[in-house]
Formats: C-alpha cells, structure tokens, sequence
C-alpha cells in the first residue's frame, strides 16, 4: 500500500501515490474538549467510550468461577487471586497503558488501531511501516470478533439475571435476547442522535450502581481490600499455577473494552475521557471487590455474583438497568465497527460500501447496512450456539488480548519513533505491557476447541477479504492505467468531427496523467466534449482529517489541454467526500472555472466491470473472492453525493 490512496471512482484498481503531509501526533486535545463542554464530553463518553469496559462487572467474575468446571474455587485464597489480578489488571493496562500512554497517541486527534497504525506508517522506515500497515489490518479484523461477541455477551449477561430472580425463567433467556438484539440491529438505520443523548446519564447512574452494590459487601467483610495487594498474586501463582493460570483467561474479561475507549478519542477528546475515567475506575474496583467479599462471605453466591450483590427487592430494576446497560455498550461497539469499516475502505483495503449518515450535525454518526446485518445475523448465530454468558466468555479472550497486543507494539514503534524515547523506557513498556498481555493471550490459548477459534476465525476471514481486496484492486489499476492511455495523447489524437458542446462534465479520476475511460468513450460513442472538463482526483491520505482549507490543488494543465482542468482533492479517512463541493471550491481558485460552471454540472462515472481472465497476479480462489466483492460494491455516485438525476455511468470491462 502506498502512503497515500486514491478514492475510487468506481469498482476496483484506482490507487495513486500522492505527497501526503505527515500524519502527527498532535499531543493537543480535542477542541471540543476545551473548555466549557469537557464536562458535557465526559458525561457522552460515559455512555459511549465506557459502555463495553463497565459492564464487565456482570461477567466477569463469575465466569472466572465457573471456567473449566470451576478450576477457581471460591476458598479464600483463589478468591484473594483473583481479587488482586483484576484490579492490577485494570490498573496496569486500562489506567497506565490506555489512559495514560495510548491516549497520547493520538493521529490528529483520532485514536484506535487502524488510526495508530496510520500515523506509525508515516513515521518509520517502508520495512517498518509494512509491518505498522500488517498490524493495522490484524487489530481491525480482531475487533472484528471482539464487535461480533460484544452484543452477544453482554446482553445474554444482563437478561441472564431473570434466572436469579425467577429460575423458571431460564428458557426465556435465550428469546428475550434475541428479541432484544434484534431491536437493536433494526434501529441502527434510524441513527444513535437521540437514544446517544440518554447514554451518558444512563451509564452515570449505573456506575453509581456499581458502587452502591459494592460498598455494603466490603463493609461488611472489610478484609477483601487485602486483595489489593499484589502479593496475593504471587501467593496464588505459587500456590495454585495451573488455577491461576486458568483464572487469566477469565480475569482479562474486566479489561475488555480497553480499545473502544481509546477509538472514541477522536470523538470526545483526552481530557473528557480521563475524567469519565475518574469515576468508572473506582466503581469498577469497588464493584469486584464487593464480588468477592460477597463470595468470600457465601461461596456458592460465585454463580452469579453480581446479582447476589442486591437485595431481593432490588434485582428486577437491577436487571432493567443492566439490560440498557448492554445496549449501550452494544451499540458502542456496533458503531466502533461502522467507522473501522469506513476507515478500511478509505485506505483501500475494502470495497466502497454504502455509507448513511444518520445526523445532519454530527459526519461522525453513520450507518453502514451490510456491516449491520453481518454483524446481526453473526451474533444471533452465537447467540443459539454458545446459548449462554459464561460459554460465551471462552471466546472472548483471544480477540481482546489480541487486540492488546497488536496496539502494545504499536504503541513501541510510535514512541520510538514520535517521541524519541530511549531504549530502556522501550523495554520496561514491553515487558509490563506486554508481558501482562501475553500470560493473558497465552492462557486464552488453552480455550481455542472451546470457543476460542471463534475470533481467530472471524479474524481470518477479515484478514483474507482484506488482502484480498487490496492486492486484486493493484493488479486492476494497473490494467486499467495502460487501457486508460495518456491523456495528453488522447487530446492531441482528438478527431476532428467531435463536437465542444456547452456544459461543464466532471470525471472523478486518480490522476491527471492518464484519461478518464468515461471521456475516451463520451468522444468514441458519442463524439462530443464538453466546452469544459475537470477531472477530480479524490486522493486518501493516511490521518484522520484534512482542513479544508487544504484540501484542494488545482492545476489548469497547459495550453494543449484547452477547457480541461485537473483538481486533486485530498480526504482523511474519516472525511466525507463530497464532489460537488469538491467542484464548487475548484470554482473559487481556477482561472479556467468560474461559479456558473458549479451550477448544472454533469458527472461521469467510469465503472470498471471485472471479469476473470487467465492472466497472472492472484489465486483462482482470490480471483472469484476480488470479483464478488467489486460486484458488491457500492455505488461510487453515493460515496460522492452526486445528484442521481446528472450522473451518468459509462463502463468498460477488465480482466484479472
């Protein structure tokens, strides 16, 4: 992949290097968080960057218990283990790694694997960056799996809490959930503006939940704060190392969502979400702790610890608050999946997809149709097949330490690199960061013919379409390049009977060096040219946003090119590509255009069919994947926002 790549015109094969500027890491919170509004920002980044972390206390622990046929056992020792590894957990890789480190991380403002992985690339040498691109691929394809198991879990955790109340109720578990799943995925198309305005305060109260259940338990058997303690560690992996072993599989389950509150960076800011994370860290710890003081006091309460916490009266409300809890964290992590996805085909590596935005003041709210229903029909196939949280759990551990791992070393590269860190700061962070996040990748390994080869195969196929994608649409480009022909040639070989009718006709093309296969067949078929022509270049550079006042270039070409302008538009994957505005700010700074000619354009879109041919480049197998995909592809007109009623789409064929 190139530094920088050209938006698509249409299909497959349209990729152009470009002089991209250097993705920064700016060090500069979010505007929006300055001032005034942080407070209002943290209150939405409850909702929203700490929807999947903070319902963790709902499985958490119990399925450390009820792992492995309950390998941990509820005796004061594993308890005290367990205690202390959940909250060095929380403390070493959420609290140091994410909010203090990662979240200085920032490309422009923007966080999470993919964008990360954007600003390292920019930054290190082309060996180095293949590897921060590979890496970049492999965190988006497990979050792939981690935005599949999300849902699933978490509500199946909280509806599971209808058992407790009510045992006979344990068939209904399962319907409820889906029912529940189902009017999440179908209200997605409505967009999150309103039900996004509920989720900060929502999520405010459960926290305080959190606490309220947590602190009657730890008053009344004060001696679980001893957990704390890491020593308590040490005693539990001498005493006991396979258990304990055993028991990090289950433990890293309190960290998941770590990576959600660092991709919502760009949407909230640093400080915003380091001061929601003033009251989640203590209602997180508090919560755990009361869990295992409840189990300390009643071993059997480890079946459902959490809500064994409330009282009788309490538990139907508690199981109300959880159910929206869940949700929350659902469609926070449905959303995270929208904007990777968006991301993805922005850097070329996947096909363009139909993109909704669901919120006239906020580009970042979009709905991606087939992303939501793969994402659907996937979690209600876990749902009928794991059939319950604690089964569920075994599968989730290897996508978020996955995840883990692929932003630790990530996070090495750019410190290395952006921050000129010495080696031994190097060292230390990989051996506490990613030391902790291998025991706990490692002990997710043993549960792979449980459930574990879920997200790795989840994963895979990500990971395949991907590459996929991206090594068919270089192998089209440079077909299509050498049927496209010079440009200059193509105007100095004009025939003399084509007709300069009045008009302005747009081409959106990768480049100015060569013709737009819809102006070579406007003149073939149909022996005409505009009295005017642009050709627009919408070129993807590797941040998250550029100015606007940056964007464009225009070059009015020489003298042998009468009427035709050449515009190069740069956009940040996270940038909505809108031609037409593209075309009216051409308007404003070309000495060949004037305003009228942004009036009534005509669009010409060169689609690009492409058929499987004998030619070398890619596997059979990959080439009927490739060609699937390109067929699946989205319209390039809607990408663009051109108006339906002036596009005209004008096709040649190629073969892979």
């Amino acid at each position: 992949m190139t530094d920088a790549q050209a938006a698509p015109t249409a299909g497959p094969g349209t990729s152009k290097p470009a002089a991209t500027p250097r993705a920064r890491s700016t060090g500069v919170d979010h505007p929006s968080a300055l001032g005034a509004g942080g407070a209002g920002l943290a209150l939405g980044a409850l909702g929203v960057a700490f929807g999947d972390i903070g319902t963790s206390p709902l499985y958490a622990v119990q399925t450390v218990f009820s792992i492995d046929d309950g390998a941990v056992q509820p005796t004061p020792s594993d308890v005290f283990g367990v205690a202390s590894l959940i909250f060095w957990s929380v403390t070493i890789v959420v609290t140091i790694k994410y909010i203090v480190f990662m979240l200085r991380a920032d490309n422009d403002g923007e966080g999470g694997v993919m964008a990360l992985s954007a600003l390292v690339h920019s930054a290190v040498s082309n060996r180095h960056a293949s590897l921060a691109l590979g890496l970049g691929v492999l965190g988006a394809a497990l979050f792939s799996g981690d935005s599949l198991i999300t849902p699933a879990i978490s509500v199946l955790s909280a509806v599971e809490g209808l058992e407790v109340v009510r045992p006979e109720l344990a068939e209904a578990v399962l319907p409820i959930a889906a029912v529940i799943l189902a009017m999440l995925f179908v209200a997605q198309r409505l967009g999150t503006e309103r039900v996004g305005r509920l989720f900060g305060p929502v999520m405010a109260v459960w926290f305080v939940v959190l606490i309220a259940l947590g602190i009657p338990r730890i008053v009344e058997y004060p001696e679980v704060l001893l957990g704390l303690s890491p020593t308590y560690i040490v005693s539990f992996v001498v005493d006991h190392p396979y258990t304990a072993f055993i028991a990090m599989g289950a433990v890293v389950l309190s960290i998941t969502g770590a990576e959600a509150l660092y991709a919502d960076m760009g949407h909230f800011g640093r400080r915003p979400i380091r001061l929601a994370w003033a009251l989640v860290y203590p209602a997180l710890i508090v919560n755990y702790l009361g869990q295992a003081a409840l189990i300390l006091n009643d071993p059997g309460a480890a079946s459902s610890s959490f809500y064994l916490l409330a009282p009788g009266w309490a538990r139907i409300p508690l199981i109300v608050l959880a159910t929206a809890a869940t949700v929350i964290a659902s469609q926070a992590v449905i959303s995270g999946a929208y904007s990777v996805s968006q991301q993805a085909v922005r850097l070329g590596y996947l096909p363009r997809l139909t993109v909704k935005h669901t919120s006239r003041r906020e580009s970042g709210q979009i709905y991606v149709p087939v992303v939501n229903w793969l994402l659907f029909g996937g979690v209600l196939i876990l749902v009928a097949t794991f059939q319950s949280s604690s089964r569920l759990a075994t599968a989730y551990g290897l996508a978020v330490t996955g995840t883990l791992l692929v932003s630790t070393t990530l996070l090495i590269m750019h410190a290395a690199t952006a921050w000129q860190w010495p080696r031994w700061r190097l060292v230390l962070i990989a051996v506490v960061f990613g030391g902790v996040e291998l025991v706990y990748f490692a002990a997710n390994l043993t549960k792979i013919t449980e459930g574990g080869w879920l997200p790795l195969l989840v994963a895979l196929i990500v990971i395949v379409v991907m590459t996929t994608w991206q090594s068919g649409r270089r192998v089209v480009t440079e077909r299509r390049t050498a049927l496209e022909g010079s440009l200059q040639e193509f105007v100095d070989d004009l025939p003399a009977d084509v007709v300069r009718v009045p008009g302005t006709a747009v081409f959106p093309h990768p480049t100015s060096e060569t013709a737009p296969l819809a102006l070579r067949a406007n003149v073939e078929f149909n022996h005409v040219l505009h009295e005017k022509i642009v050709i627009v270049s919408l070129i993807m550079v590797p941040v998250p946003h550029v100015p606007v006042d940056e964007r464009l270039t225009v070059d009015d070409l020489d003298h042998s090119h009468d009427g035709i302008v050449h515009a190069s538009a740069r956009f940040g994957f996270t940038d909505s590509q809108d031609l037409p505005a593209v075309l009216r700010q051409a308007c404003l700074i070309s000495d060949e255009l004037n305003e009228d000619d942004a009036d009534d354009p005509l669009y010409f879109i060169s689609k690009i069919t492409v058929e499987r041919g004998d030619e070398p480049g890619l596997r059979p197998w990959r080439k009927r994947l490739f060609i699937g995909l390109a067929h699946n592809a989205a319209s390039p007109a809607g990408s663009f926002r051109l108006p339906a009623h002036r596009t005209v789409v004008m096709g040649s064929n190629i073969d892979l």
